[in-house]
């Protein structure tokens, strides 16, 4: 899982933690991965004259990695989690 909103992310962690818990399925994480931050340094001037200031934007990716040992039943029941548009989720079957 990954998104911008830490808030967001946590909760729908929560939600997965919980559901794991009252059914009972193996589960590893929430495994916290390196944040990604995306920097873009802007020109304040709007005419390029004058003194060199430049302002600094950051958006930062946080990532979360769940290991879940799990039957079709319980899949079902983690699939209805409500995911916020903001919350991205990455889904591998092995």
């Amino acid at each position: 899982m990954s998104s911008t909103e830490l808030e967001a992310l946590k909760s729908v962690c929560e939600q997965l933690q919980n559901v794991c818990s009252k059914t009972g399925i193996k589960r590893y994480g929430p495994i916290p991965l390196p944040t990604k931050r995306l920097k873009v340094p802007v020109l304040k001037a709007p005419s390029g004259q004058g003194t060199a200031t430049w302002a600094k934007f950051e958006m930062r990716i946080h990532k979360r990695l769940f290991e879940i040992i799990t039957d079709e039943k319980s899949m079902h029941l983690i699939m209805k989690i409500q995911i916020p548009e903001s919350v991205l989720v990455e889904i591998e079957l092995m």
